[in-house]
């Protein structure tokens, strides 16, 4: 039986180390040929190259080099360039992962009628402000199947209207991530936490905060970004910032400086992130995927996010709320008190198995070798539709 070719687009290192594992799954397999493409809005080393080599993930197949300097010239670049190679390649489906403007490529797969699969998805902070929040709506309607964490993001993605049997339940896959990289590698990381090592980064192991920042509706918004500083000021421990260079632009333009305690440096590897993390007090960040890790990993974090997709951190009780658009509702001193009596604190994270990408392979194994991995036809949909077609139209437009 011929492979079913497959094209899977990506272009941020959160969203290659969450499908690095569904990566590899499908490079081994003899059932998919796949065309693996990288959109080009992150090209550094530190920003790229370095995850291919410490995750083992084989290199891209073939790099779109789209970009621009906002949002819309971004989306614009990625769908224009990424039509033409769809055409070409005419893919069974394409894959895409996440919430930034990459899956907006999604749009070009659309209007060529190529089935759509969403790693990710029907996740919802329901906070409009956020591009992300847009980027997951849009793709998770356009999509014939719909992978999500829990059975909670699938009744989101019902009350909206999505169809049921186009969403599939496979739970979380940092818990594949860490499993695969942390805890089978255990030994690699206590290696790395040398004396040296913290030496080199100006730091006292376990009694430094590391931070992440860079969600728009922090940075690019003054008085947010203000009242996070405003918070890492507030405390007497050392605080590791590695900041993404769109976070640090922000800063010069704003003319803001990081306070005393805070040692700020440019993005670092998954390696190097990871061990940092393992042995900090906690965690301070917007991140939605580092707040998911750091519940994996029982490290308590402070989440600064008015709103969440994630809930499920608060659940489980790994972070404390702190929102940089009313910190008056979250005092610093107590922010932090909530945040030192976590540490050597465990909790039941609750977020999966360890078995998700294994989910997402098989199921979309079986959808493409069985011929259901379309779901926008108009025998596949949930609701009544027939007044909407002529008698014997329906029989037609299910060739489309």
């Amino acid at each position: 039986m011929p492979k079913k070719k497959i094209v899977t687009v990506h272009g941020i290192r959160p969203d290659l180390i969450r499908m690095s594992i569904i990566l590899k799954k499908f490079f081994e397999t003899d059932e998919f040929d796949v065309v693996f493409i990288w959109s080009g809005q992150h090209y550094s080393d530190n920003l790229k190259d370095v995850f291919f080599r410490e995750l083992d993930v084989p290199r891209p197949t073939m790099e779109l080099n789209a970009g621009g300097d906002t949002d819309a010239q971004t989306v614009s670049s990625i769908i224009s360039k990424l039509t033409p190679v769809l055409e070409e390649i005419k893919p069974e489906a394409v894959c895409f992962l996440g919430d930034t403007n990459t899956v907006m490529g999604c749009l070009a797969a659309a209007m060529l009628n190529i089935p759509i699969v969403h790693i990710e998805g029907c996740m919802r902070s329901y906070d409009w402000r956020m591009p992300e929040e847009k980027y997951r709506t849009t793709i998770d309607h356009l999509s014939d199947v719909i992978y999500t964490y829990f059975d909670e993001y699938k009744q989101q993605g019902i009350a909206e209207g999505l169809n049921p049997k186009n969403i599939v339940v496979i739970q979380n896959l940092l818990v594949d991530v860490l499993d695969e990289y942390y805890f089978k590698r255990k030994k690699f990381y206590d290696e790395m936490a040398t004396s040296a090592f913290f030496q080199e980064h100006n730091i006292e192991k376990g009694e430094y905060y590391l931070m992440t920042c860079h969600r728009r509706e922090n940075v690019h918004n003054r008085s947010s970004f203000e009242n996070i500083l405003k918070l890492i000021a507030a405390t007497d421990r050392k605080i590791y910032f590695p900041a993404s260079y769109r976070t640090q632009k922000v800063l010069r333009e704003y003319q803001l400086g990081v306070p005393e305690n805070v040692i700020m440096v440019d993005p670092i590897g998954y390696n190097e992130m990871l061990t940092l993390m393992l042995n900090s007090r906690g965690v301070i960040t917007d991140s939605g995927s580092v707040v998911e890790e750091t519940a994996v990993l029982q490290i308590p974090a402070i989440q600064m996010r008015k709103s969440t997709e994630r809930p499920q951190v608060y659940d489980c009780g790994s972070a404390v709320k702190f929102d940089p658009a009313e910190p008056s509702k979250y005092p610093f001193d107590v922010v932090y008190q909530k945040l030192e009596s976590l540490h050597g604190k465990t909790w039941n994270h609750n977020l999966g198995d360890g078995k998700a990408s294994q989910r997402v392979v098989d199921d979309l194994s079986q959808r493409l070798q069985s011929g259901q991995l379309k779901g926008h036809r108009p025998e596949d949909y949930h609701l009544d539709i027939r007044r909407s077609y002529i008698e014997d139209g329906l029989l037609t437009m299910s060739k489309i």
